[in-house]
């Protein structure tokens, strides 16, 4: 799943008992490890945990399992307090939200509330045993987070924080149980680090669009991730699916998917930035590129968030040359960044223009998912307004 590349490593240093300690280091998010570590247990009231790491103190539990978690669940909602007071001084009543100012500003406001709670951590002893009452057995997790290499990854221990250690336990319990997708008739098994695909509704768009006779014969789904479009194009009846992605832990979980519903012999999994190297005169290609144009913070984040709008104008730029010439490229997007001024609808045609491309037809969808419907959410005004489309495009 993980490679040992793929890992950032660093030493935590702290004293404890008189004596001065190192572990390794690990975090998918931040690659530099506390300066300042308090080693606590049970002890330590929420209220003071919560004013410690605001000060940037990280705090090395060891005491019993489940109270860390209570501890870090205190702490979240003194969190949620701060947040609500920081919006209560902007009165209520007052000018709506303006984007894109608003974004950033949560943006930043949950980087912080994410780096605020990540000073609660936990040490992992030599081999993956976590040594804390009450702790559970952490060896499928970190098996199926760090594949292969767990072994010699942990050989040592490491230190990471309680609450990517709580998204490791997360992501395994989701791979286990699956996502199930309707256009499927199946689950998809999203795995630690990889996009799981919780909106369906894009996917109702795949499933939907007329194919035609040469699409039915070969496709190209261009970052993968979990394997689920290349999925329902392959149950859709494409007879041959080339799918790509640069992650080695995408490419793994999506062969464990294909394995799963037995479409191995019909799709071809490709470590390829994009596109894959001298394929041409494809009579479909499909994408789903991250929707937002903001810095991802963590690994999974890369999922959600493309830098100045990077794989969307990549392929955009290099889609026509691949196509045959009555081939389609299908680009699967939602238009939020429009709705928070991250990107307009004008950059995005002139790219599409700019590649060489014309919009034969356009689907659309309303996303289903209750931030929508949350007005309490300070996006809520563009996520109401969202609507995800399938852009059918040809070579001009």
């Amino acid at each position: 799943m993980q490679d040992r590349e793929a890992l950032r490593w660093e030493a935590l240093h702290w004293k404890e008992d008189g004596q001065s300690r190192q572990c390794r280091w690990h975090s998918e998010s931040r690659p530099q490890p506390p300066a300042r570590v308090m080693v606590v247990d049970d002890r330590l009231p929420a209220d003071r945990a919560w004013q410690l790491a605001c000060e940037g103190t990280a705090l090395l539990w060891r005491g019993d399992y489940h109270n860390a978690r209570q501890l870090l669940q205190a702490m979240g909602r003194r969190a949620e307090r701060s947040l609500g007071k920081r919006a209560g001084k902007a009165g209520a009543g007052s000018a709506p939200a303006v984007f894109p100012e608003a974004f950033h500003q949560h943006r930043m406001q949950q980087a912080q509330r994410a780096r605020t709670l990540g000073m609660v951590l936990v040490e992992l002893q030599p081999g993956g045993e976590l040594g804390l009452p009450r702790a559970p057995q952490l060896a499928p997790v970190l098996e199926a987070a760090f594949g292969a290499a767990a072994p010699e990854l942990l050989a040592d221990g490491l230190v990471l924080s309680l609450r990517e250690l709580l998204g490791l336990i997360g992501a395994w319990q989701w791979q286990r149980k699956g996502v199930w997708i309707d256009a499927l008739g199946a689950a998809i098994h999203p795995c630690y680090g990889v996009f799981s695909p919780l909106r369906g509704e894009y996917l109702e768009l795949i499933a939907r669009q007329p194919l035609s006779a040469a699409a039915s014969t070969l496709a190209l789904d261009v970052g993968t991730g979990s394997g689920v479009i290349a999925a329902v194009l392959a149950r859709r009846g494409v007879g041959r699916v080339l799918a790509t992605d640069l992650s080695p832990r995408a490419l793994a979980c999506a062969a464990a998917n294909l394995a799963r519903l037995e479409l191995v012999d019909r799709v071809e999994l490709l470590a390829a930035d994009l596109f894959p190297a001298e394929v041409s005169g494809l009579p479909l290609i499909v994408c789903n590129p991250p929707w937002l144009p903001a810095k991802p913070s963590s690994t999974i984040e890369q999922a959600v968030y493309d830098p100045d709008s990077r794989m969307l104008r990549a392929f955009l730029a290099g889609v026509g040359a691949r196509l045959s010439a009555d081939g389609e490229a299908w680009l699967i997007l939602s238009d939020l960044a429009e709705h928070l001024g991250l990107r307009s609808r004008e950059q995005l045609l002139g790219w599409i223009a700019a590649g060489g491309l014309q919009v034969r037809s356009r689907a659309d969808i309303r996303p289903r998912h209750g931030k929508g419907q949350d007005r309490a959410d300070p996006l809520h005004a563009a996520r109401a307004n969202e609507v995800t489309s399938l852009w059918c495009l040809s070579r001009s």
